[in-house]
């Protein structure tokens, strides 16, 4: 009898373990779903032919250093709905002299998960110095830059900065895409909600000294607003995160690879 009751209370904590693990970014529902069905994706450049890609997880200039599993394609993907909010953003920052330019958007799980075994291997620090210098790996979980789940396997999420059309750069941000510290908060030396620049870097604990300009400010407020003003919200922690206000799969994280539809 023992053992019969032992074995039934092992089954659950291993169950609860795994409900804690796949359930612990869902915050609208209390189950989520997996599914490899792509049809209601589209490649961004077909409805956005203006956006510039600079897929950085097809690469190797990014915080793991390799390209990451998923990434078959140095495309960007993402739902009908979202690309469509996109491209009224983009017609909107043309009309200012800019251009979208996407770092990512969809995201497979597998490449999710290649992220936690990075996170994991406390041996791996090749891009240390390049993304999170300020850190020691193995606060990356704890400090909550890296999750088992993220928005972009949803689908309507997507990374990007602005090009200037005029001088043929990217505008200064005053900080690179996927820098793990507060001064890639949109609130860093400023008020995002008002776009008032107050140069209070206090959020930088690791390096006082290090800090953003009103122009660099200003011209996060500049993306910022055209973003909220199509349809998506930001995300407090990176400048360049939005999502999708009304994301059409808040439950669903898909497993489809990311190349050419």
């Amino acid at each position: 009898m023992n053992k019969i009751f032992n074995w039934m209370l092992a089954a659950i904590i291993i169950c609860g373990m795994t409900m804690v693990s796949c359930f612990s970014d869902t915050k609208k529902s209390a189950a989520v779903s997996a599914t490899d069905d792509c049809s209601q994706f589209v490649t961004i450049t077909d409805v956005v032919p203006d956006v510039i890609l600079e897929i950085r997880y097809f690469g190797t200039y990014n915080f793991v250093g390799t390209r990451i599993d998923g990434y078959e394609e140095p495309t960007a993907l993402l739902t009908k709905q979202a690309a469509d909010s996109l491209k009224a953003v983009s017609d909107d920052v043309m009309s200012q002299g800019y251009r979208l330019k996407i770092y990512d958007a969809y995201r497979p799980q597998n490449g999710v998960d290649h992220f936690v075994r990075w996170a994991q291997d406390l041996t791996d620090t090749k891009m240390k110095s390049y993304f999170y210098p300020d850190l020691d790996k193995s606060v990356l979980f704890e400090q909550e830059y890296i999750y088992e789940r993220s928005g972009h396997t949803r689908g309507s999420t997507v990374d990007l900065t602005l090009f200037d059309m005029t001088t043929e750069k990217e505008l200064d941000m005053g900080g690179t895409f996927d820098w793990f510290g507060p001064e890639s908060h949109p609130d860093f030396c400023g008020n995002p909600e008002t776009g008032e620049y107050t140069g209070d870097n206090s959020k930088s604990p690791a390096n006082p000294k290090r800090s953003i300009t009103a122009e660099q400010f200003k011209h996060r407020m500049i993306l910022r607003r055209a973003m909220l003003a199509h349809g998506f919200k930001p995300l407090d922690t990176e400048w360049w995160h939005f999502t999708l206000k009304d994301e059409p799969f808040p439950d669903t994280y898909f497993t489809f690879p990311v190349k050419h539809k």
